[in-house]
């Protein structure tokens, strides 16, 4: 009979400490696949980015004078803007180089043969309980040879 009163309390204890292990490595389970959908997701950018760059009109009209620029529709369009699948995520995550055949930055638009989109400077906050964690994504780049650019036979095409 001492025995059992001894123990009284026991399982309560053996159930705080193996529950709290089990929700930690639940909620990292969980995170690892948000992080892998975050991923996946900055994969996507990079790769929509370059190939709308590819394809939508790159020359601005600035004082009877053409020069080269990033569109903010295509930004926003590659970064997926009006849906907001990431927090923090912003076309400012998005860069779009467009580069000569050697891979440095083409100057003119008749220059151009490549096109880059790089994603950069993303943080990505865990929610694991106790654990304060923002991890700093990659840089994820595609990059694609140049097509269109957004030229046609009659006019400058515009994506958006």
């Amino acid at each position: 009979m001492m025995y059992k009163k001894k123990q009284k309390g026991v399982y309560t204890i053996e159930f705080a400490i193996v529950a709290s292990i089990f929700f930690i490595l639940f909620f990292a389970v969980l995170e690892f696949s948000r992080l892998m959908y975050t991923w996946n997701v900055l994969t996507e950018i990079s790769r929509r980015g370059a190939r709308l760059a590819t394809v939508c009109n790159v020359l601005e009209d600035t004082d009877d004078q053409q020069s080269l620029y990033q569109s903010p529709a295509v930004l926003n369009a590659a970064t997926f803007a009006d849906i907001n699948l990431l927090p923090n995520l912003s076309s400012a995550n998005l860069n779009i180089s467009y580069l000569n055949l050697n891979g440095s930055t083409a100057t003119s638009f008749s220059n151009i043969r490549l096109v880059r989109a790089k994603v950069v400077d993303y943080q990505h906050q865990l929610l694991i309980p106790f654990f304060d964690i923002t991890l700093n994504s990659p840089s994820f780049s595609t990059t694609l040879p140049a097509e269109s650019l957004g030229v046609t036979r009659y006019k400058y095409t515009d994506c958006l």
